[in-house]
């Protein structure tokens, strides 16, 4: 039988895509390309947050991940809890006749073993457990690639994570911590990979030339985020939001008052709200907000700055693809871990603890250095490219073996 002869390959994505997060979005689009270059003959659908979009977007079928639309509303009422609960079992079982129709399916980057930000055990971990346990159950090939993880306290939302992850036919880390975290909550990651975040793969726009010495300082992005803290820091949530957004203020306004230009960038839809008080707070024409849609808009945004300040982990990706100088507001150890990766390891700031006098006198420390960052911001950048070649070569191994053989025989010939 010739590859013509074959049946398409039946591939699903998972995740909460489409649902305003840009970085998950990023990530979906990274594996998009992969699939449409290595293996165009694959037919992809998605299971997912967003399904309108996502179709709009990436041109590909997709179906709601849950049933009942009040999924990550809170529910007070006897009517929204019922129809909760029900969901859940509902959710069973659509997500098992999804997985059955699928020969691979593909979980794209994003932190989905993790609990780095507020997070129900019966929200996403239940869902990515639903997936990993039915491919299991119906030999389907569940990959998790490029993901993020992290040790998790709550004992629910680690049974349903590390179950998950144990379930899942391949997995890869976007960073050696990751990989780690899951060993260290009983997974055995003998055989896993670690390679760059997925969003390394995207297309890098064009950046600006550094600025000459003797002209004016260029414009600053900072890239903010509606931050309360993570799983475990939800009773002081609400001062942890405080301090951070009255440290961010004091940065901008610090900035505005040295003639800087700063323009506001957001990586979700409910980070709108930061901005908002942002520009309320600090009432300069100096000051201006983006509306990004996508990595690519976050990109060309800060390729055309000269330095970034950002606390989300996909906007300080999209700074150190553009070769652009940034300081990291980290509020997990993921962001710690990338900053060193790609030689910034210096420039890190607690996202907990904003302290805008310490922030400003770290912010010129980084731009004094801006020449020489740049400079290794390309050297790094080449080497993840290089190193995610292997992550896609890896996933084409595992998951598509028929393919691999058969590149493997035209090489031959």
């Amino acid at each position: 039988m010739t590859a013509a002869d074959r049946a398409p390959v039946r591939v699903g994505v998972f995740g909460l895509l489409g649902s305003g997060n840009l970085g998950n979005d990023g990530s979906l689009e990274a594996v998009l390309a992969y699939l449409r270059a290595d293996h165009p003959e694959a037919v992809v659908d998605a299971l997912c947050g967003g399904p309108e979009a996502v179709t709009t977007r990436f041109g590909i079928p997709a179906t709601r991940l849950h049933w009942y639309r009040g999924e990550y509303r809170t529910a007070s009422r006897a009517g929204a809890i019922a129809a909760k609960g029900l969901g859940k079992l509902v959710d069973a079982v659509r997500t098992t006749a999804w997985v059955r129709r699928h020969d691979v399916v593909i979980v794209p980057g994003m932190g989905v073993l993790e609990a780095t930000l507020p997070l129900r055990p019966w929200g996403f971990p239940y869902s990515l457990f639903l997936l990993c346990a039915s491919g299991r159950l119906l030999r389907t090939r569940v990959a998790l690639v490029g993901v993020g993880a992290a040790t998790i306290g709550n004992r629910p939302t680690r049974a349903l994570v590390r179950w998950s992850a144990r379930l899942a036919t391949y997995r890869s880390y976007r960073d050696t911590q990751s990989r780690d975290a899951m060993r260290a909550m009983g997974v055995d990651t003998a055989r896993d990979e670690v390679h760059p975040d997925l969003a390394f793969a995207l297309p890098t726009p064009r950046a600006s030339a550094p600025s000459d010495p003797s002209a004016p300082p260029g414009p600053v992005c900072v890239g903010v985020m509606d931050f309360h803290g993570g799983d475990d820091d939800r009773a002081r949530a609400d001062e942890i939001y405080r301090r951070y957004l009255d440290g961010t203020i004091r940065f901008v306004r610090a900035l505005v008052e040295e003639g800087r230009a700063v323009r506001l960038l957001t990586g979700d839809e409910c980070d709108a709200s930061v901005v908002a008080a942002i520009l309320d707070a600090v009432d300069s024409p100096l000051v201006t907000a983006a509306e990004p849609t996508s990595l690519a808009d976050l990109m060309k945004e800060m390729a055309a700055a000269d330095t970034v300040v950002a606390i989300r982990y996909h906007n300080l990706i999209c700074a150190l693809k553009t070769g652009t100088p940034v300081l990291a507001l980290c509020y997990a150890a993921k962001s710690d871990a990338l900053m060193a990766e790609m030689g910034l390891g210096a420039y890190c700031h607690p996202a907990r603890e904003v302290d805008a006098d310490r922030l400003l006198e770290q912010f010129r420390a980084l731009e004094k250095r801006s020449a020489e960052l740049r400079q290794t911001l390309t050297e790094r950048n080449l080497a993840a490219a290089r190193r995610l070649e292997n992550q896609f070569n890896s996933l084409t191994a595992a998951l598509f073996p028929a393919a691999d053989h058969t590149a493997t025989l035209r090489k031959a010939s």
